[in-house]
């Protein structure tokens, strides 16, 4: 049916409307803003976060009267899915379904565009008949239904001129032969779906890993690892080489580790990514650390301290000096913390200076000074020339050395606010790591002025959460009477959050403040099983016991606290 002879349909914004996602109000104002930039609709209300992509294709599925489905395995007829090439699949995101008589059923993510409804009619010669589906449901289709590994020349046409742009920098350094021939090649769209992959789906970090075929590349989402894609290992070297080359670094070297830093803007944000490359059996692992500044969390409010914790924390960032350290381990979320920390205390008034390895955010109106450790600039150095700077606040990025832990001590004790990162399991251990370090007790004790623990446990997607009533050893575990009945959320699983029934993540927490039972304690280079008996008669709460009040909240699952936590109590 061509768009001429289609029957009047009910506008978009009065679906939406009708169905309370979206105020009379608002819509007039996105209205005004669509007739001066030419931006759909839809686009608005999905890049302000009004709705969703799902709920976006829920009204344009009633607004066109098709069908709208979740695509699960088993709906997809193998048998006739190539009647549709990969390549076009790929480049229109549809997928044929299956046929009946003369009509082809083809899932789209976008129903509205007649024009690919007709071009698809042309090259399989039937007539169409859409149904409405999330794009991710039909990348996912397309990836399991098409046999055979994608080619080269299919990704060409899979990434639109735009989509991803390289933000490259300024280098005095020769571009080699075969710099060139991976500008040139078709490996540039390659590496670029492999980033648009990940980055929309709100990945922290690729994995290119060669194996003794081919290599994968995976996305690591809330902490846990997905497979994006294979591909065969002809392409891993020239994809390699691509990613260096953006890095502006040596493409020859393949026998040593190199890092680097590279800028690209997909959907109009600017992302920087950290390479890290480390030769191995198979050739060379390239992990690719995300770090998406729109996403960034900068508000210390929406951290997921516990209210009482939270005013603790802040009231202790008023103090005109002394030290406070987040304590975890990799990946635990400690620099998001105190970059929130900064971003709380950055005013007019204060002179802050961060010392970072790398600088992963940048905050204007701070000072940040890049650890360069090939020329000497170490922490401990670079440390030693802010304190002349008249600093009120520095933040040391992590404490590695006895050198750099009595410097940032010492400034404590001289009149800054000094905040830093440590890798211990939990708070309690920060003091006992400062004291195997080397530093005196009376240095400790008179310098700290609390330790936070945390870790990032993943929340339960709102998208597929349930009710459901706890065994009793649950029950006992929180601490609640076995017979009790006690009602908990979990996430069932769904498209949105690959099947895992968690989506996003929440920060658990501990806080030792220094308080002067504890000073005196210090003093005595205490062991751990002693700092942990003490703190157990003030009535500590440890992190486990503030997750199973996020449990209890309906944020996260008893079982995902307790992996995070187990040793820990």
């Amino acid at each position: 049916m061509s768009p001429k002879n289609m029957p009047k349909r009910i506008k978009l914004g009065e679906i939406l409307v009708r169905q309370k996602k979206l105020t009379p109000g608002k819509l007039f104002e996105l209205l005004e803003i669509q007739s001066q930039t030419a931006q759909s609709l839809g686009y608005l209300l999905t890049k302000q976060k009004i709705i969703t992509d799902e709920e976006l294709n829920h009204a344009l599925s009633e607004q066109l009267g098709i069908p709208h489905i979740s695509l699960r395995k088993g709906m997809v007829d193998p048998a006739i899915v190539d009647i549709l090439p990969k390549e076009k699949a790929i480049q229109m995101n549809v997928i044929p379904m299956f046929r009946v008589n003369n009509v082809l059923t083809v899932a789209t993510s976008d129903p509205h565009d007649f024009f690919k409804q007709d071009k698809i009619a042309e090259i399989t010669k039937f007539l169409i008949q859409q149904v409405s589906c999330s794009r991710a449901d039909i990348n996912k289709a397309i990836e399991e239904c098409y046999q055979g590994q994608i080619s080269i020349d299919d990704v060409i046409s899979s990434v639109d001129e735009g989509e991803l742009a390289f933000v490259e920098e300024s280098t005095e350094a020769t571009v080699s032969e075969i710099a060139k021939m991976a500008e040139g090649s078709p490996v540039v769209n390659l590496t670029n779906l492999i980033l648009l992959k990940a980055i929309r789906k709100a990945a922290s970090d690729i994995h290119i890993e060669p194996q003794q075929d081919n290599f994968m590349v995976r996305a690591r989402v809330d902490g846990i690892l997905y497979e994006l894609m294979t591909h065969g290992m002809e392409r891993h070297s020239a994809v390699v080489s691509r990613l260096k080359v953006m890095a502006s670094l040596d493409i020859s070297e393949r026998r040593m580790p190199q890092d680097g830093r590279i800028q690209v803007t997909v959907d109009g944000r600017l992302i920087d990514l950290r390479f890290s490359s480390l030769p191995g059996y198979y050739g060379e692992k390239v992990v690719l650390r995300i770090l998406d500044r729109s996403k960034s969390v900068l508000d210390i409010n929406r951290l997921g301290f516990d209210q009482s914790l939270l005013a603790l924390f802040k009231e202790l960032l008023r103090r005109p000096y002394g030290l406070i350290i987040v304590c975890g381990p990799t990946g635990s979320g400690k620099t998001t913390t105190l970059y929130a920390a900064v971003n709380l205390l950055n005013t007019i008034e204060k002179n802050i200076v961060t010392i970072e390895d790398p600088v992963e955010y940048q905050i204007s109106g701070i000072t940040q000074v890049p650890v360069k450790s090939a020329i000497g600039l170490t922490f401990a150095r670079i440390l030693r020339h802010v304190l002349r700077q008249d600093p009120d606040i520095v933040l040391v990025g992590e404490i590695r050395d006895r050198e750099t832990a009595k410097i940032a001590i010492e400034a404590s004790l001289t009149g800054c606010l000094v905040l830093s990162t440590l890798h211990t399991n939990d708070s309690p251990s920060t003091i006992t790591r400062l004291l195997e370090m080397g530093i005196e007790p009376y240095l400790i004790s008179s310098s700290l002025l609390a330790s936070i623990g945390q870790r990032l446990a993943r929340s339960i997607c709102p998208s597929c959460k349930t009710d459901f009533f706890p065994p009793k050893e649950v029950i006992q575990a929180l601490g609640f009477d076995e017979n009790k009945n006690l009602k908990l959320i979990r996430g069932r699983g769904c498209t949105s959050c690959f099947d895992s029934g968690f989506k996003g993540r929440i920060g658990i927490h501990e806080m030792l403040v220094n308080e002067p039972g504890l000073q005196k304690l210090i003093l005595s280079n205490p062991t751990i099983d002693r700092l942990k008996e003490y703190l157990d008669k003030k009535g500590f709460i440890t992190m486990q016991q503030d997750g199973y009040k996020k449990v209890l909240a309906g944020d996260t699952t008893i079982e995902e606290v307790q992996m995070l936590t187990v040793g820990e109590e």
